[in-house]
């Protein structure tokens, strides 16, 4: 088939939250017929590989609701309306850490569950990081840990599913690679 395309006919939005409104489209697929999608509009996110002059990556450890549980994760944060994402990276590793770095570097962008989200999530990496004495607050709902662990503790983490999730799972991995081809 060469043209897979679906054609929205009609989109209605029912939901509209803080972070994200789902919408119920209706759709001509590709063969003629009607199909309908549920989807979620995400305004985007950064996330942050920071790694101290120690060579430790900076992780915060917060409670998922959706999960249930607390997990390990690098620093990220939702993208506001018509934000940068470098903005934004710098402002989310302030914000959750209290660290601000000289240099960031955009790595990749991936959509992180596009059968029915049009989230993208931005991975930067920071380096020459300082601590800030005072820095920009939390969120009024956001609680971390800031924890630093080597690329070994990292890993390890994952093995316990302490780690647990793709964008923590792409840094780390990111990371291996990063120093297996430096020892080539």
């Amino acid at each position: 088939m060469s043209n897979l395309e679906e054609k929205t006919i009609h989109s209605e939005e029912i939901f509209s939250g803080k972070v994200v409104s789902l919408q119920i489209q209706e759709v001509e697929l590709p063969n003629g017929k009607k199909s309908k999608r549920e989807i979620i509009k995400h305004p985007g996110a950064v996330a942050i590989i920071a790694i101290t002059n120690e060579n430790k990556i900076v992780m915060v450890e917060q409670y998922r609701k959706a999960l249930d549980r607390t997990i390990v994760e690098i620093p990220a944060g939702k993208l506001e309306k018509g934000e940068d994402p470098a903005l934004c990276a710098h402002r989310e590793l302030e914000e959750e850490t209290s660290y601000v770095c000289e240099s960031l570097k955009l790595l990749t962008s991936f959509y992180t569950s596009p059968g029915f989200a049009d989230e993208i999530i931005h991975v930067y990496l920071a380096k020459g990081l300082t601590k800030k004495e005072n820095s920009a607050a939390l969120d009024e709902d956001e609680f971390v840990n800031i924890e630093e662990l080597t690329l070994d503790e990292a890993i390890q983490y994952m093995k316990d599913q302490k780690i647990y999730d793709a964008k923590t799972i792409y840094a780390i991995q990111y990371l291996q690679l990063q120093e297996a081809l430096a020892k080539k």
